[in-house]
Formats: structure tokens, sequence, C-alpha cells
């Protein structure tokens, strides 16, 4: 913990001040918001390469006896799906089908897993998680035990290789490899993952050897155009390609079919969780408001909260997230809208400043790697 701020901070935060980032208020966490510029930090992670220190996320061990039962009573998604060193984007919801949280679940063995959870609901997943134990199961909360890192961009691939001796091209899209060496900083797990819309990899590793694996990344990656990118283009980047936030496109007033998440969702698989049934009935109704993209065409971003309207000026919504956006040059919002209103072209309303911009709904993701 910070004594000059009560922040908390990740074992990166002396670089973050030796590069002059600026910091900012992240769910109670002192955070790079930028390095370099939001712009030009997106730009990197499109056309080259960008490193984000993530380390704040949150990490919960599942083990034993029980623990596939046990983990598929809560969570949306169905992991007796998964093999060893895969992982799965999943959702935990309420019984009323609202979100408690997205995360991944990595499977490390047959009764071992590792659940990666958003950083501002630690606290609250862990809780609910213990609340529902069933069966043989051990839960131990590594947060504080995890640093991670996340490579993201189409040079991505080629920066990693310089630094390891495992063929990274045999790591496909949502798997892992456990105990990887890069350049001596042993037993680092390697995803291929990302919340960026790119090609890239999760490093998760001790926290003393953050900023040793941080420098040696930037050496070898120099040549490539990698930069430190800091949460303002990690914002902009995910946004660009529909990839939901918690807390602004998943709460708990906003279920996971209708953020647009239903393929995490599986409200067939034999075993019966948390939030199933609500969601059964959601699904099989349809849902009465979904996620949607809108570009204000008027003078105007928009920004999350702002109310949406139809044509007739009825209120059909509101903003959930919204940027002007780097790569398209466009003002571009995801939004929770009335379903009738989502399709493609339909006229819409965004209230900016008490005035009402032109806008139109137009299909996602906004933008989506060649």
């Amino acid at each position: 913990m910070s004594t000059e701020t009560g922040l908390k901070r990740t074992p990166l935060f002396e670089v973050y001040k030796n590069d002059g980032a600026k910091v900012i208020d992240f769910g109670g966490w002192e955070l790079p918001v930028q390095f370099s510029g939001i712009m030009e930090e997106h730009e990197a992670v499109r056309q080259e390469a960008g490193l984000f220190d993530v380390s704040h996320m949150g990490e919960v061990l599942v083990e034993g006896k029980d623990a596939v039962s046990f983990i598929n009573s809560l969570l949306t998604n169905d992991i007796t799906k998964i093999e060893i060193n895969q992982c799965q984007y999943t959702a935990m919801c309420y019984p009323d089908g609202g979100t408690i949280d997205d995360l991944l679940v990595y499977k490390l063995a047959d009764e071992k897993f590792l659940l990666v959870v958003n950083a501002a609901n630690i606290e609250k997943d862990y809780n609910w998680l213990e609340e529902h134990v069933k069966g043989e199961v051990t839960l131990t909360n590594i947060s504080d035990d995890v640093a991670l890192l996340a490579l993201q961009g189409p040079k991505a691939e080629k920066i990693l290789q310089k630094i390891t001796d495992i063929d990274l091209s045999e790591i496909t899209p949502f798997r892992f490899a456990q105990h990887v060496n890069l350049d001596g900083i042993k037993d680092v797990l390697v995803s291929r993952t990302g919340y960026t819309g790119e090609d890239g990899f999760e490093l998760y590793l001790a926290p003393d050897e953050a900023i040793a694996l941080w420098e040696k990344l930037f050496q070898v990656g120099k040549e490539d155009g990698l930069k430190p990118c800091g949460l303002g283009a990690r914002d902009t980047l995910r946004l660009e390609a529909r990839l939901a936030l918690y807390g602004q496109e998943l709460t708990k007033e906003i279920s996971p079919l209708e953020a647009g998440i239903g393929f995490a969702v599986k409200t067939n698989k034999e075993s019966d969780f948390i939030g199933k049934s609500s969601l059964a009935q959601q699904r099989e109704a349809g849902v009465k408001r979904k996620l949607a993209g809108v570009e204000v065409t008027g003078k105007g971003i928009p920004r999350h909260g702002y109310k949406v309207f139809s044509e007739d000026d009825e209120e059909i919504g509101f903003i959930t997230s919204g940027t002007r956006s780097p790569s398209l040059k466009k003002n571009l919002g995801l939004a929770i809208i009335a379903t009738e209103h989502t399709k493609a072209g339909t006229p819409v309303k965004v209230e900016v400043r008490s005035k009402k911009i032109d806008a139109v709904v137009v299909k996602t993701p906004f933008y989506k790697r060649g």
C-alpha cells in the first residue's frame, strides 16, 4: 500500500515513476493512464506492439476433487469442455441473471484451476465463491503473489520469441504453457489471450521478477516498436474490439445475454448454475434490451451514462462506453438499448450536455484485425 496516497501499487510502480507515466486512481489502484500518450500507445498496439502492466487483476486458485462441479455450479460457461493448458472466458451471475463478474478460467490440472477476476471485484468474487463452496474444494486468493504483463500487437509473438526456447506458434488462442523460462525468468505462465482485439500474450509471474521481465521485453522489443501502454489505450483498444468492461457493459443490472456475451452462457449444460433459470428464460423469450454499437454523426463524443433516444424522442437506453476512436477517427460508443432499435442503420440520438445529437446504430466490433 502507498503511504502517500492510500492507493495500492503494483510491483512496477517505480518503473512508471521513472518513465514519467501519468498515474490515476483506478478502483483503488495507482496505475498509469498513459506513458507517451493514448493515441500513440493505441497505434503502437494496432501496428506493432505494446506492453501493459495488469498486475492489479485478481487470481484465485480452486483445487480439489470437486473443483470441476463446484466451478460449473457458479460459472455460466462449461469448463468440462476445456483441456489442461486451455482457458475459457465466462461469467458469474446472481440468481436473477445480473452479472457478478466476467472472468477467465485456466485449467492447470484435472483438479486445479486458476480464476482471473477483475481487480475491483476481487473481494466480492472471493466471498461469493467461499459462500458457495460445496464438496472437497480449496480456495486460495493468490492475487498478491502474481504479477501480470500483457504483451499485445501484431509483433508480440516475434518479440516474445526472442527470450524463450518454446515455440510460441504452438500456443493457439485461449491456450497457455506453464513453467516457461523467459531468458532466465522461470516459471512463467504464458497465455495467448488479451483485451485489445490484437494477437498477444498475457504473462503471469512472481511479483519480484516483474521489473526484470518488463525491462527484458523492452530491450528486445525496441527495434520492433514496442511501447509501454497505460489504461487509456487499453480502454480505447478494447472498446473498438467490442470487449466488455465490468462496471459498464456488465453490471449486476446487466446480464451476460444483454451485454452480448451469450457465447459464454451455456444454459444447456447438464449441471445447474446460479442464474441458469433466469438466463434460460431471457434466452427463450428474447432479451428486451441489448448491447449495440452507436456512431455519433453530429458533433459530440458519447460517454458513459449518456441517454440514447429514438428518432421520435423516446428514451431507449444509455451509453455504456464511448470515445473518439483512434483507429477509425469516429465518435463511437457501446449502448444498452431497446432491442427493436438495435438493427444497424437505425437512426438514434445521444444526449450530450443536454443536446440531442444525431447518431446511428452500427455493426460491431467497430474494429477487427485482418
